[in-house]
């Protein structure tokens, strides 16, 4: 395979705010093991610090992690830190605040004054003196409440130079309302995939009017999510994959990558492979014919 055209870049660029990234970045969170967090086996710490180096060699610019991503043994964002600093001029990393795990690995969910002590966790484990943009991901139960407490907390933040730029995650059009109206938001980062709902579709055509990113999680893994892809997927997906010769993943890749150029891609893995041909899935092209068959499937199916 022509290094040229296995790369992040082959796929254009979008700003987040002010800094420019190539359209397929890298999701942390399976860097630590098999399976996010404490599931699954434990990954071989210089196998994730190379997966890591060789994501930039094919152009990524743009890594999504989490302070709360780590297990018992590996933290993704010690992992990031060993693997690229010093960091390249043109990387940008993108983390999120609210969830947190305290050190047994349970869950809680920060009030807006504790904020500013997560943010402060991730400058410390990333080793930098600002974070590029920070995501507020809302929790599952506050997806019709407001949201505006909590962005107002992570404003100030930006606003004392912690941060550089603000985006949101887990929302709905009208949470992405609401935070417009207190700070910039340059990013929502929600669940989208083949199969996706109408409102899933809608906020990202919002987005797109707005000139703001929109940036897929479990695009890959379907309704699987933190699991991973079910092994059985469509029979639609499966058939688009075998002509053109490439991996069910791959065209779920492409499908999402081709939603619109304010689309970007953070697909994850401490595969070496699997992280090649997530790259690969860049230079994919589907026909109008196959997008349509795709954007026909029922979350059900998919």
């Amino acid at each position: 395979m022509n290094p040229r055209t296995n790369t992040a870049a082959a796929t254009d660029t979008w700003l987040l705010g002010d800094l420019p990234v190539n359209r397929i970045g890298f999701g942390a969170m399976r860097l630590t093991g098999t399976a996010p967090f404490d599931r699954g086996r434990p990954r071989d710490s210089e196998q994730s610090i190379g997966v890591l180096r060789q994501a930039i060699e094919l152009g990524v610019n743009h890594i999504d992690t989490a302070a709360f991503y780590f297990s018992a043994t590996r933290s993704a964002n010690e992992l990031i830190n060993r693997a690229l600093t010093p960091y390249p001029e043109d990387l940008v990393i993108t983390t999120k605040v609210w969830p947190s795990r305290d050190p047994s690995g349970a869950w809680w969910w920060a009030t807006p004054e504790q904020l500013r002590g997560q943010v402060e966790e991730n400058l410390r484990q990333l080793g930098r003196d600002h974070l590029d943009v920070v995501n507020l991901r809302v929790p599952p139960s506050r997806r019709t409440g407001s949201i505006g407490e909590h962005f107002g907390a992570l404003a100030k933040l930006r606003d004392a130079g912690l941060i550089r730029h603000l985006g949101i995650s887990n929302v709905t059009s009208e949470q992405l309302n609401e935070a417009r109206a207190i700070a910039p938001v340059v990013c929502v980062q929600n669940p989208y995939g083949i199969g996706a709902s109408s409102e899933d579709q809608a906020l990202l055509q919002l987005c797109g009017e707005l000139g703001l990113a929109f940036v897929p999680f479990f695009a890959i893994a379907g309704r699987g999510r933190e699991a991973g892809p079910a092994a059985d997927d469509s029979e639609v997906v499966c058939a688009v994959a075998r002509a053109h010769g490439v991996s069910v993943a791959q065209v779920r890749l492409a499908w999402t990558l081709q939603q619109g150029p304010h689309v970007l891609a953070i697909p994850g893995t401490g595969d070496p492979e699997h992280l090649a041909q997530n790259m690969a899935a860049g230079t994919l092209r589907l026909s109008n014919e196959e997008m349509a068959r795709l954007t026909s499937l029922q979350p059900a199916d998919t």
